[in-house]
């Protein structure tokens, strides 16, 4: 059984991923959720998020496959963490995120109005929490558990405007990959997943359901590992 290494989205921290890896350890799955909320201050951020990733996966001695599930905005960045790593990869997940845009920034892939707006919040080369970018608050609207709220809150991260403008990993990814939409978001992202072949699960709940509905996620992203 592979390794399930998971990777939180860059403006999160690992709280928003936690209790989908408790539900997963509980499957049986071997579990490595990572943590890299201090590579996102300072640009080159992708340099950094990916580096980081690849000594932490060194550094945790694991030595089996491991299979990697990016959420959110770490989704895109899946082909590039797998390129990093001297592990050997036996598949990418993609939980409720965007699809690979190799050599394009993320400014280039969203409507230029939203970037608009973070663009005009952005103070001292800082991005605008991502709790803050939305009215409501997201972690309001969809976290009911206090605790819990609070954890993934207090982990949200200041990242660098520069992220956003610098371009993708320009690497490809030839192996076995696959898809969990939680949220209507990511609909299409989840139609051209099925239309390359990709096995894809889909859930009508929202963007945090790996918090706040652990178990069914983690359903859902046991039947496509098992594909995989």
């Amino acid at each position: 059984m592979s390794t399930v290494v998971l990777l939180h989205s860059p403006f999160l921290g690992p709280a928003s991923l936690r209790p989908l890896a408790d539900a997963l350890a509980a499957r049986g799955w071997p579990v490595l959720l990572m943590d890299l909320q201090m590579t996102v201050n300072e640009p080159p951020v992708h340099q950094r998020l990916i580096g980081a990733f690849a000594d932490a996966l060194e550094d945790s001695m694991v030595t089996d496959d491991i299979v990697l599930v990016g959420h959110s905005g770490a989704g895109p960045l899946l082909p590039g963490f797998a390129d990093a790593l001297e592990s050997p990869v036996s598949g990418i997940v993609y939980l409720d995120s965007d699809l690979p845009t190799p050599g394009r920034a993320w400014r280039d892939t969203v409507d230029p109005s939203l970037v608009s707006e973070i663009k005009s919040r952005v103070r001292a080369g800082k991005l605008p929490r991502w709790d803050l970018w939305f009215s409501p608050d997201p972690l309001s609207s969809l976290v009911f558990d206090a605790v819990l709220r609070e954890e993934i809150r207090d982990e949200i991260p200041e990242v660098s405007w520069e992220f956003l403008k610098e371009q993708r990993p320009a690497v490809a990814w030839l192996g076995p990959s696959g898809y969990v939409q939680l949220s209507d978001a990511y609909s299409v992202a989840a139609d051209e997943a099925e239309q390359r072949g990709w096995p894809v699960k889909r859930m009508s709940s929202h963007h945090l359901a790996a918090a706040t509905d652990p178990v069914t996620v983690a359903d859902a992203l046991t039947d496509v590992l098992s594909t995989l």
